[in-house]
């Protein structure tokens, strides 16, 4: 949508200082650490904008694409973190990077089914239309649809992927909390929990709002 770049940039803004003050107000990392996080993004972002378009289309239609991205993403999962103690860093990160995965997954697969969600290139930027009491009642119906089914999603996998993972390490599941700190149990979880949230996110949910007709 094409939008006021002030706007977009005061947005920005407000989300980033948000997210880097939550960090430090809720304990989980330095003024340090966010300040290096921030330049670290700054640093991705450079390195990786210029070729974002080429991975995009890799990932779209590369016939084994799915494969590769599900691999890499497990394989920076497990070799990225070998921890004496148990850390909340490793579940965030697995699940980061499962999210990924489903999401790219997903889009690999509208393609491949020939959905066309997106609209086509040549009708681009969109401009917003004037906001109506349908227009708005479909959104928030849009809203609750979609983060109930995405609920909905992540409830079945976790009560389905944490006493599976359990059974196949051989791990005591009585106490789930502490289960779920075991790195075999816990990354399983993430990544196939939210592995599919971010497929539901980029193929299911879309398709339903087709079918009922939200689209």
């Amino acid at each position: 949508y094409q939008y006021p770049l002030m706007f977009g940039l005061i947005l920005a803004f407000c989300w980033c200082s948000l997210v880097c003050c939550s960090r430090i107000y809720m304990g989980m990392h330095s003024i340090l650490d966010v300040i290096a996080g921030f330049l670290y993004a700054i640093l991705i972002l450079v390195v990786f904008h210029p070729v974002v378009d080429l991975i995009d289309n890799f990932n779209l239609t590369y016939k084994y694409a799915p494969l590769i991205i599900i691999s890499l993403h497990l394989a920076l999962g497990i070799f990225s973190f070998t921890l004496d103690t148990w850390s909340t860093s490793r579940g965030d990160t697995a699940q980061i990077l499962g999210c990924g995965a489903g999401v790219a997954c997903g889009s690999h697969v509208n393609y491949i089914l020939g959905l066309q969600l997106d609209p086509p290139p040549h009708t681009l930027p969109l401009s917003l239309s004037s906001l109506t009491v349908t227009v708005f009642g479909k959104a928030i119906l849009r809203l609750l649809i979609g983060v109930i089914v995405l609920l909905l999603t992540k409830v079945a996998m976790k009560k389905a992927t944490i006493p599976l993972a359990c059974k196949i390490f051989r791990i005591p599941h009585d106490d789930v909390r502490k289960a779920r700190q075991r790195m075999e149990v816990e990354l399983p979880y993430r990544y196939i929990t939210y592995g599919m949230v971010g497929f539901s996110l980029m193929f299911i949910v879309p398709c339903l709002f087709h079918f009922i007709g939200l689209s």
